[in-house]
C-alpha cells in the first residue's frame, strides 16, 4: 500500500481531528529538512517517516507521538535540532525525537560499541517514556516491511536484531500483533525455505479446518444468542514463527493444539465465565489444556481464558474468552491505552508499567548492577528477553516470572530475600537449594529467622548471572 499524507490524516480525523493541523505542520517540517534524500527503494525518504506515523495512527496514538514520529530521523539524518523542534512543538515531542535518535559515532572508538550504546539507550528509554520504544517498535516495522531493497546480508543481520531486541521488547509491552508481525518477517528473510515450507502447511490446514471452524463457530453463535450475551467471534491463526519454534523444540504440527483458535470477545468479565460453561456444555474440553488467564494474567497484563475442546470428528480447537477490552490489550498491550484511557495515556501507560509489568523492576536493577554496556545488554537478554516461567509463592495465588532454568537461589534473589535460606517447600516437598524450578510450581521459602546474607558458597550454586552479580557485585 502506497501510504501518501491525506491516508494519514484521514485515519487521525477519526480519533483526534483536533490535532490534524499540528500534524500537518510536523510533515511539513520533516519532509522541508529530509528534501533530497532517498531510500534504497528510490523513494522520497520522507515515505518512511510516513509509513511509521500511519502504522501508529491505526493504534490511536496520541497527537505528540505522531509528530515525533514524522520527525524521528531528523536529529540523526539533518540539520533539525532537538531545540529547535522544542521550540515549534513542545518539549514532549521534542524529547521523543531525542529518544528514538541514535547516540552519535564520533562518542565511539568502534562501530560495535555504538551498536551496544544505542542498544542500551532503547531499552531504557522504557523507564523514561514508553511512547519512545512504540515508535522505535513502528520504525522497525516499517522497515522490515521494506527489508527487500537491502543487500541479503543486511536483510539477515536485521532480522537477527528484530528477534534478539525487538520482538522481545513487543512482547514485553504485550504488543502482540506488532512481535508477532515482526517475527514472521526476520523469519522470512533468516529461513526462507522454511518459512515458504510452514506458510504453505498452514495454507492447506486453514483450507481443511474451515468446515470444522465454522460449526463450531456457528454453534457457540447460537448458544450466546440464546443465552443473550453480546458477543463478537473471530478465528485466530497461530503466526509461522511461533510454528517454527515449537517445531525446533520437538513438536510435531499436529501436537500443537493452538494452530487455529476462536477468538471470543463479550462485554463483561462474569460473562467470560458464563461463555466457558456453555462451550463446556456443547464440547468436551482438554483438562490439561485450560488455562485461566482472567484471575491470573501474563506479567504483561494478557488476560483470557483458554480451553481447548474436541470439535467435530474429534479435532482439538482452541477458544480464547475474553472481554472486548481485554482483547485490545492481548492484541496491542501498552497501545491499546490509547484507546481505552483516551485523554491521560501516557500517564496511565507509565503508571502501570511502573506497578503491574514485572520487568520493569528487573530492569532498573539490571541497569544500576551492570555498568558496562555489553554486560547489561546481555544480561537483558539472557534473563528478560529469553524464555520465562512462572512460580507461584503463596496460596493466595502471587506469581513470580523468573529466567527458564533458576534454582531456589536465583529465585531468592530475584525476591531480594535478605534472611538466609535453609531449603524451600515446592509443591509441598521439601527441595534442594539448587532445585531447577518448573513453570507453575508453588514455592515457599524456608528462611533462618536468626540469619541474614548472602553464603559465599551460593554463588556458583546460582544459575542467573543477576542472582551471582547481586551476591557478587
Amino acid at each position: 500500500m502506497n501510504i501518501v499524507l491525506d491516508d494519514l490524516l484521514n485515519n487521525i480525523k477519526s480519533y483526534n481531528p483536533d490535532s490534524l493541523d499540528i500534524i500537518k505542520k510536523a510533515y511539513d517540517y520533516a519532509d522541508s529538512m529530509h528534501k533530497g534524500q532517498v531510500r534504497q527503494s528510490g523513494e522520497p525518504y520522507i515515505s518512511h517517516p510516513l509509513n511509521v506515523a500511519y502504522i501508529l495512527s491505526e493504534m490511536h496514538a496520541d497527537q505528540d507521538t505522531i509528530c515525533a514520529a514524522l520527525m524521528h530521523d531528523t536529529l540523526e539524518d539533518t540539520k533539525a535540532t532537538k531545540e529547535e523542534i522544542a521550540d515549534l512543538f513542545n518539549k514532549d515531542v521534542a524529547n521523543l525525537v531525542d529518544g528514538v535518535t541514535k547516540i552519535s559515532k564520533m562518542n565511539f572508538s568502534s562501530k560495535v560499541e555504538q551498536s551496544l550504546a544505542n542498544t542500551r539507550k532503547i531499552i531504557l528509554s522504557i523507564t523514561d517514556d514508553v511512547r519512545i520504544i512504540i515508535i522505535k517498535l513502528a520504525d522497525r516495522l516499517h522497515n522490515m516491511r521494506t527489508l527487500s531493497y537491502k543487500s541479503e546480508y543486511k536483510q539477515k543481520e536485521n532480522a537477527l536484531e528484530t528477534l534478539d531486541i525487538f520482538s522481545p521488547l513487543a512482547y514485553l509491552i504485550g504488543a502482540y500483533r506488532i512481535k508477532s508481525e515482526l517475527e514472521d518477517l526476520s523469519l522470512r528473510y533468516l529461513y526462507p525455505d522454511e518459512y515458504k515450507k510452514l506458510e504453505s502447511m498452514m495454507n492447506k490446514l486453514n483450507v481443511d479446518s474451515n468446515a470444522c471452524l465454522n460449526e463450531v463457530l456457528s454453534n457457540i453463535e447460537e448458544i450466546l444468542n440464546n443465552n443473550e450475551i453480546s458477543h463478537e467471534i473471530k478465528v485466530r491463526t497461530k503466526n509461522i514463527y511461533g510454528i517454527y519454534k515449537k517445531i525446533h523444540e520437538g513438536y510435531k504440527l499436529s501436537d500443537i493444539h493452538d494452530l487455529l483458535s476462536l477468538k471470543i470477545m463479550v462485554d463483561e468479565i462474569k460473562n467470560c465465565y458464563i461463555t466457558l460453561g456453555l462451550i463446556h456444555s456443547k464440547y468436551h474440553p482438554v483438562n490439561d489444556k485450560f488455562k485461566d488467564y482472567i484471575c491470573s494474567p501474563k506479567t504483561n497484563l494478557y488476560r483470557s481464558l483458554h480451553t481447548t475442546v474436541f470439535g467435530p470428528n474429534d479435532r482439538l480447537i482452541q477458544t480464547q474468552i475474553r472481554t472486548f477490552d481485554m482483547d485490545k490489550i492481548a492484541s496491542f498491550g501498552l497501545t491499546a491505552y490509547w484507546d481505552i484511557n483516551k485523554g491521560f495515556a501516557r500517564s496511565k501507560m507509565q503508571e502501570d508499567l511502573k506497578n503491574k509489568f514485572q520487568f520493569f523492576k528487573s530492569l532498573s536493577e539490571i541497569n544500576i548492577m551492570f555498568k558496562d554496556n555489553e554486560e547489561f545488554v546481555n544480561q537483558v537478554k539472557n534473563e528478560l528477553f529469553k524464555d520465562i516461567i512462572y512460580v507461584y509463592m503463596s496460596s493466595d495465588g502471587n506469581k513470580k516470572g523468573i529466567p527458564k532454568g533458576s534454582n531456589i537461589i536465583d529465585l531468592a534473589c530475584y525476591l531480594d530475600i535478605e534472611k538466609i535460606l535453609v531449603g524451600a517447600k515446592v509443591n509441598g516437598e521439601i527441595v534442594p537449594l539448587n532445585y531447577i524450578l518448573k513453570n507453575n510450581d508453588r514455592v515457599v521459602p524456608i528462611v533462618d529467622d536468626l540469619s541474614y546474607g548472602y553464603r559465599d558458597s551460593w554463588v556458583d550454586m546460582a544459575n542467573t548471572g543477576y542472582a551471582k552479580k547481586k551476591m557478587k557485585p
